[in-house]
Formats: C-alpha cells, structure tokens, sequence
C-alpha cells in the first residue's frame, strides 16, 4: 500500500511540474432565481481554483470557495441566511485570447443549520480584462431534497 502511494505521489507531483499551474479568486455579487428568489435576495460568493493546464486551450483542476445568500424580511419576519460551501471539480476552455467558458461540478456542503447541501453545478463564462483580470458571470445551482436554489452573479477573478 505504501508503493501504491509513494507511485501515486510522484505521479501527481511530475505531472504538475510539467504543466502550467494557476492559483485563482474571485468575488462575486449576484441575485437568487427561481423559487429560492422568493425568500432570498441578494448573494455574495467568494472563489478559489487551482488549475493545471492539459492543453493549449484547456485547464483541469479543483474549487471551493463560500456562498452566503440573504434573507428577506417577509411580514415582519426574517428567516435564517443560507451558506454553502462548494469542493468541486475545475474545467474551462479557452475560447479566444479573451473569452474562456468553463464550468465547476461537485458538491456544495451546506454550513446553516436545516442545510443539507447537495449537487453543485456552476457553468461560467469569462471575458480577461487583463493577464491577472477576468470579468466572470456564473450561473450556480445546488439541488437539494425539495428543489433546487440557484443564483445567477457577476464578479471579478483575480490570478494569484
């Protein structure tokens, strides 16, 4: 077992020497849809990727990051903010110098009580301002038991 690993280790280990890394955040502000919209008003999302290059065009890699959307106040009442925290598989595609879609597949946990989580699918689109900058829209949706709670939101990527 101790080979097994020790293999696996140099594999992982020659395979990101080999091919470019990029270290990515991002802060994102956006607004609930769907059912969700009618409890919940506003979303703040900050992201993390860590992504390898496969290809010219093409990079692999994971994400988490935290989601917190806010409750509205509904009748004098005001219901508890929702948080998740997504650990996710990376991919995107460049599409020109400029433009890269991408998408993020995985789980979000949720961190509130009554918060189970569930399925996590985030498809992004992306327009690079600059070598370090992109201009990032997402659409994020985490289905749970009883339905689904998506955002739409935009927002700004930082390479690190």
């Amino acid at each position: 077992m101790r080979k097994l690993f020790l293999c696996a280790a140099i594999a992982v280990l020659g395979i990101t020497s080999v091919n470019a890394q990029e270290f990515k955040a991002a802060v994102n502000a956006g607004l609930i849809t769907g059912d969700a919209s009618d409890f919940y008003s506003f979303n703040l999302t900050l992201d993390a990727a860590y992504l390898w290059e496969v290809l010219d065009q093409v990079q692999v890699g994971v994400a988490s990051g935290y989601s917190h959307s806010f409750a509205k106040e509904i009748a004098g009442f005001k219901g508890d903010d929702v948080s998740f925290l997504p650990l996710a598989a990376a991919g995107r595609l460049a599409l020109s110098e400029s433009f890269a879609f991408g998408a993020d597949l995985g789980y979000a946990i949720g961190l509130n009580d009554g918060n189970d989580g569930g399925f996590y699918y985030a498809p992004r689109i992306q327009y690079g301002v600059s070598e370090s900058i992109d201009i990032v829209a997402k659409y994020t949706g985490v289905s749970r038991d009883g339905g689904t709670f998506n955002t739409i939101t935009l927002g700004i990527e930082f390479g690190l």
